[in-house]
């Protein structure tokens, strides 16, 4: 028994934990409930194991028990924590920003904002050499700040501790003060007639001000936002030069931006089906 606890603790035996609740995360995104019994026997453990792992997410903010298994929180006012959204879908922003990266050249000058797909566009861009970078996210620039090659510049005022950015006040002046090649950027959802979405007034105004004053706009988002809801709208997807994501986009939103000349460079078109946007209102 004490062996068995000791081989719990072990590097391996915690990375394989921590593994497997973030394939419980990403189920959980991506299909909704998931029951106990199920998962246990999906990840070959028993349900004593996935009882914990459930509770560990719940006690992160991550998900909801339900009886019998876990669910997502369900809140449109209130974006999901985070630490929560770092794991959310993380494979899926990790290979939006490889895609970023091959269309970001040396030596260019780069508008970063908020959210977790831009911080891992960031992390994908930690070798290039001779960038400029001017961002108001602190998670980019520790993405960023050990790359000798790369000057950085961020966004003075009060942070948002939980978020690690700083959107408020004198922040909101920031953005114009300078001329980026390329603007880099997400949202909290997009609606279904292509507005773009997100959770206070202060993130939509930094965001325009950063597509204000870059040559080159890059929205990166994954297939979640689609149909998803916020409260406040600003900007619309067309207004991007191109859109990446992760897998093909509703009919609608591809029939818009490719009536506007838009690109859209999916990251793994060729492994799922298009999506369908959720129903209400936005």
């Amino acid at each position: 028994m004490n062996a068995a606890k000791r081989s719990d603790t072990t590097p391996a035996a915690l990375t394989a934990a921590e593994d497997r609740l973030n394939a419980i995360l990403g189920l959980v995104g991506e299909q909704g409930f998931q029951s106990i019994d199920m998962l246990a026997e999906r990840f070959g453990v028993s349900t004593q194991t996935i009882r914990r792992d459930v509770n560990a997410l719940c006690e992160r903010g991550l998900c909801r028990r339900r009886h019998g298994g876990v669910d997502v929180l369900p809140d449109a006012a209130q974006n999901v924590a985070y630490t929560a959204r770092r794991i959310l879908h993380r494979e899926a922003k990790q290979s939006i920003a490889r895609c970023v990266a091959q269309a970001v050249p040396e030596g260019a000058s780069l508008f970063f904002g908020i959210g977790t797909t831009p911080e891992e566009c960031a992390a994908a861009l930690q070798q290039r050499q001779q960038l400029r970078v001017m961002t108001n996210n602190l998670n980019v620039v520790a993405a960023l700040r050990r790359n000798p090659g790369c000057e950085l510049v961020m966004a003075g005022g009060r942070l948002r501790n939980t978020d690690n950015d700083v959107v408020a006040g004198e922040a909101h002046e920031f953005f114009s003060r300078y001329a980026a090649d390329i603007g880099i950027y997400g949202v909290g959802g997009v609606a279904e007639d292509g507005s773009l979405l997100d959770f206070s007034q202060d993130e939509v105004r930094m965001r325009s001000e950063l597509a204000k004053h870059c040559r080159q706009r890059y929205l990166v988002l994954d297939h979640s936002k689609f149909g998803r809801s916020a409260t406040v709208r600003g900007g619309h997807i067309t207004e991007a030069h191109r859109v990446f994501t992760d897998r093909p986009v509703p009919a609608p939103i591809a029939a818009m931006l490719l009536d506007a000349g838009v690109q859209l460079v999916v990251a793994s078109a060729l492994t799922y089906p298009p999506l369908a946007l959720t129903t209400g209102e936005h």
